[in-house]
């Protein structure tokens, strides 16, 4: 666009651009200014010095040695990215299911009931679903071991069991957030035009049939699309989920401690604000590489799913 044109646009919609101010200098304020702080991984951090004040670490990348050699961070960078993909995997199946079920449902009122209490887990804090497991899986009193114990089963010493708590921590995301994660895919179902279900069921297609060739192809750019931005967040752990379920239950550290638990622990014992902020660095490197791995994946598997 030429200069001129570019004038003439901006006055043209001058009143979206100023309503577009506010969200550009938080924008700024929150998401731009704070770039300058991506020095701090490659300085010996000093508070009485500041961020520009402080010395270059010798080595410069002397931060990042814990991260890359330490078995502990080993352990919290493969927990890291196997229980998100386990997350994304079985949230992707429940989440496209239910609201496939949704779509079904041809009473309203009991569909927006439906919608409602199952979304209604998503505004619940993990703070409160922290103590809701424990009250359900603790080794004395917890109803799960009071339930085993009448049927003449052995009590579980679930927070001992490290090999439990993938599934744990799985069924308490999918039961928090599948309502949350279901208005999307069903938005998207909605918007179908329901002339293609009127075709097929004229062809002669069951419903499982309408869902199989109509509702899924329909779907397949949103579920391509949420799955590559759940890609790129798959280093970074929800710190609040793990930190409410597990705390620091050591016991349970080789399957659920993550890097945002890592750092955390590392950061309250000793205070390195070069090594937190190194790992958040490594966090994002690698999610950005993981993005344009995936997008490429799927631009050529199908060009109008891809991101950009």
């Amino acid at each position: 666009m030429k200069p001129n044109g570019v004038v003439r646009e901006l006055a043209r919609n001058y009143q979206l651009l100023i309503m577009f101010l506010p969200v550009a200098a938080l924008l700024f304020l929150f998401c731009y200014l704070p770039l300058s702080g991506l020095v701090i991984p490659f300085k010996d951090f000093d508070f009485s010095k500041g961020i520009f004040g402080s010395d270059w670490m010798d080595p410069l990348l002397n931060n990042f040695d814990y991260l890359l050699s330490s078995d502990v961070a080993y352990r919290a960078i493969r927990n890291t990215v196997l229980l998100n993909a386990l997350f994304i995997a079985v949230g992707l199946v429940f989440e496209v299911g239910f609201a496939l079920i949704l779509n079904e449902l041809r009473n309203k009122f009991f569909k927006r009931v439906t919608q409602s209490l199952t979304f209604l887990p998503f505004f619940i804090s993990w703070i409160v679903v922290g103590v809701f497991t424990y009250n359900l899986l603790n080794f004395e009193n917890g109803a799960v071991n009071r339930f085993l114990e009448w049927l003449g089963l052995e009590s579980v010493d679930f927070y001992s069991k490290a090999s439990w708590w993938p599934v744990i921590l799985t069924i308490a995301l999918r039961w928090k957030m599948t309502g949350y994660g279901t208005i999307v895919y069903l938005a998207a179902l909605t918007s179908i035009d329901n002339s293609y279900y009127e075709a097929a069921s004229i062809d002669g297609a069951s419903r499982w049939q309408q869902i199989r060739y109509v509702s899924l192809p329909m779907l397949k750019p949103t579920i391509m699309i949420l799955t590559l931005l759940a890609i790129g967040r798959i280093m970074n752990a929800d710190f609040g989920m793990f930190y409410a379920m597990v705390g620091d239950a050591t016991l349970l550290f080789p399957t659920t401690d993550v890097i945002d638990t890592l750092v955390y622990r590392s950061l309250r014992k000793s205070g390195d604000i070069g090594m937190a902020s190194a790992a958040g660095f490594l966090q994002s490197i690698v999610a950005f590489a993981l993005v344009l791995a995936s997008n490429y994946a799927a631009r050529r598997f199908d060009r109008d799913s891809a991101i950009f």
